[in-house]
C-alpha cells in the first residue's frame, strides 16, 4: 500500500516536472520572440528618425531655394 502511494506521488512529481519543462521551453521561446520584436521596433524607430531628419533637411533646402528665388525676383525687379 505504501509503495503504491510512493509510486503515485512519484508519477505526479514526474508529470509536474514535465509540465514545468514544457513551460520553461515555451517561456524561452516567447523571450526570444519578444527580443526579435524589440529589435524590429528599434529598427523602425531608427528608420523613422532617419526619415524625419530627411524631411527636415528637405524643408531647409526648400526654404533656401525660396530665399534664392526671392533674391532673383528682386534683382530682376519682378513684383508679386
Amino acid at each position: 500500500m505504501a509503495e503504491d502511494i510512493n509510486t503515485l506521488v512519484l508519477e505526479h512529481v514526474l508529470a509536474v516536472r514535465a509540465d514545468l519543462r514544457g513551460m520553461r521551453d515555451t517561456l524561452s521561446e516567447h523571450c526570444h520572440r519578444l527580443t526579435r520584436i524589440e529589435i524590429g521596433l528599434a529598427s523602425l524607430r531608427r528608420d523613422y528618425r532617419t526619415d524625419a531628419a530627411g524631411v527636415a533637411e528637405m524643408g531647409l533646402r526648400l526654404d533656401r531655394l525660396g530665399d534664392k528665388v526671392q533674391r532673383i525676383e528682386r534683382r530682376l525687379e519682378i513684383l508679386d
